[in-house]
């Protein structure tokens, strides 16, 4: 249940968030309210970093002086806050896909290959074949994202290119789950009734190897 009202408040956050950051992209107007959502994620991320830091006193004087920066440039980043906003989403893709295609290099194993082989090893030939091509197909759906939104950002309007990053993101994503899940029951039955997101799970619970 605990887990059940963590996944629900997560979701609620997200899309919380997505409505909220398409609202101010449709409007110009709240060009304030923009600059705030527009850098709220990256302020977020970089404070549980800096607290979680062994350095964090030197991190958060940092993160003190960004935001002397950030005050101090305040009128520029509402003017520019879609390009922040398109940073980071385009950013996040070209992240993921990176995350996923440098496992296919010669030598190392596919990602996907990981995460089944967490709930199913030893894997067989078959399944090491297929978890390899979900992995390409990862790869190439995270560059497709990073290039349509690159492309509506410079050649569309701000609103547009909201339209396809708030709103359509996630529900692509998760098209990307179900139509993968769909593939793996005919061609995999045998590994029909796990999906990527229990091995997530599983590979988040692994202890830290020592370096």
């Amino acid at each position: 249940m605990a887990g059940f009202a963590r996944g629900l408040g997560m979701a609620t956050l997200l899309i919380g968030y997505a409505l909220l950051a398409h609202y101010t992209n449709e409007s110009p107007q709240h060009a304030s309210l923009g600059a705030v959502v527009s850098i709220a994620p990256l302020a977020l991320i970089a404070s549980v970093f800096a607290w979680h830091s062994p350095h964090r006193a030197l991190l958060l004087g940092l993160l003190a002086v960004s935001c002397v920066g950030l005050w101090a440039g305040w009128s520029l980043l509402e003017r520019h806050f879609g390009l922040v906003n398109w940073l980071q989403h385009a950013g996040m893709q070209l992240i993921l896909f990176a995350m996923f295609g440098r496992t296919l290099l010669a030598g190392r194993q596919p990602l996907c290959t990981q995460f089944a082989g967490m709930l199913h090893a030893p894997l067989s030939a078959r399944q090491e074949h297929y978890t390899r091509q979900v992995t390409v197909a990862w790869t190439l759906f995270f560059a497709v994202m990073a290039v349509i939104s690159t492309l509506l950002y410079f050649l569309a309007s701000l609103a547009a290119w909201s339209v396809f990053a708030n709103m359509l993101t996630l529900p692509l994503v998760a098209l990307m789950f179900i139509v993968e899940y769909g593939v793996r029951r005919r061609v995999l039955p045998e590994m029909r009734n796990t999906h990527i997101l229990d091995a997530v799970r599983a590979f988040a619970k692994m202890p830290a190897r020592p370096h």
